[in-house]
């Protein structure tokens, strides 16, 4: 595994993270939805503040790429006009919450997200930067596989339960008690010191032996998770890909030219809300089963500047290669950013070429290291165990 700086938090509006081709400047859509005028003014943003990339983050975020520090100041101007900033830094780090993008107009997912977002902007809890909640109230779980700590989710009789990530079972509670639940267990993680130097996930704290308080511990068995979503249409609208996670703001131009809001998802997919027909844009990935869908790759070179390599070339010539149960993840440095999980084949790029993993993550020993890109490209077997 090379070496890389691990920063430890994630950019935001109001604190941006310098990358190889400027500013990283992060949006937090609230309740998890842009409307259609909010998709617009970002699109404009983008082209005229940044450098007209939009990433999509795997916490179902938005990125504005390539920022000055000189056009931040225009940038956030722009972002509270269109009521996307809050308040202060504190607040913004603060709210990682991960919304189902299933939902119904008139369930109770989207007060539950206003109302987690406003405890959380009244709360003076230092939480690590990448601590998260997720609100996952469906009939069935959609964001089990996607980082979050505290997970508002519902049991097999419709009830809502709060669990604490890496806990097996959650905590019947009422709908008023739901979001103060959520924020109790996020207090007990901080007080018994889950968090430290601002880093720590809940799952890690229960898994070094800390302990769940029995008013926080319960007996609530959450729903089935539901199969991995794709590219098509669902009862909410048109889910669609985005490939490799970026787009250029004429795409995000042409979603609001629909009329259509987006709810944003962890998985680097928007569903167009009401939408009936998947869009035919170019780098939007609207079958089922592409190819595209089974890698993961971070910005790489030259837009990151901790990256060795430009990752995603190499993983669109490679993703036809990939089996279809299969992920390939391709991360420009070890600090996997893109993917922290593990992944069937994940290539770190280093300063001498490329070291391969298999069934782990950046973060594990590799069984390969130094490979030449062409040779991969040229001989993708070897990335299975072929030859």
């Amino acid at each position: 595994m090379s070496a890389a700086m691990v920063k430890g938090w994630c950019p935001g509006a109001l604190r941006p993270m310098q990358s190889g081709d400027g500013l990283v400047v992060r949006v937090r859509p609230f309740g998890g939805r842009l409307d259609a005028a909010q998709i617009s003014g970002l699109a404009r943003l983008a082209e005229r503040h940044g450098n007209g990339l939009i990433d999509v983050t795997s916490r179902a975020n938005l990125q504005i790429r390539g920022v000055s520090e000189g056009s931040h100041r225009l940038l956030r101007d722009g972002l509270s006009q269109l009521a996307l900033l809050d308040p202060d830094a504190d607040t913004e780090s603060r709210r990682n919450i991960l919304v189902t993008p299933f939902w119904r107009a008139g369930d109770e997912t989207q007060a539950l997200a206003a109302e987690l977002e406003e405890a959380l902007e009244n709360s003076v809890l230092a939480l690590p930067t990448k601590f998260g909640f997720a609100i996952d109230d469906g009939t069935s779980r959609v964001l089990a596989g996607d980082s979050a700590d505290v997970r508002i989710e519902r049991d097999g009789a419709g009830g809502l339960l709060v669990r604490a990530n890496g806990a097996s079972l959650g905590r019947s509670v009422g709908r008023g008690e739901a979001v103060t639940a959520a924020l109790a267990l996020a207090t007990w993680f901080v007080t018994s010191g889950g968090a430290r130097d601002g880093r720590g996930r809940m799952a890690a704290h229960l898994a070094a032996g800390a302990a769940l308080p029995d008013a926080l511990r319960g007996e609530a068995e959450p729903v089935p998770i539901m199969a991995a979503a794709r590219p098509g249409l669902y009862p909410q609208g048109a889910m669609v890909g985005v490939a490799f996670g970026q787009m250029p703001h004429a795409t995000l131009s042409q979603f609001a030219g629909c009329g259509h809001a987006l709810r944003m998802t962890p998985w680097r997919m928007v569903l167009s809300e009401g939408k009936r027909t998947m869009p035919s844009t170019p780098g939007l990935i609207t079958e089922a089963y592409d190819p595209a869908l089974r890698v993961i790759a971070c910005s790489g070179a030259p837009r990151c500047r901790e990256a060795h390599a430009d990752t995603r070339a190499l993983a669109a010539a490679l993703a036809p290669n990939i089996g279809a149960a299969a992920r390939l993840h391709v991360s420009g440095c070890a600090k996997g950013c893109a993917h922290s999980g593990a992944a069937a084949i994940t290539l770190v790029a280093t300063g001498a070429g490329f070291d391969l993993v298999r069934g782990g993550s950046t973060r594990d020993e590799p069984i390969l290291r130094g490979l030449n890109r062409d040779d991969i490209v040229g001989n993708p077997s070897m990335l299975m165990g072929g030859h």
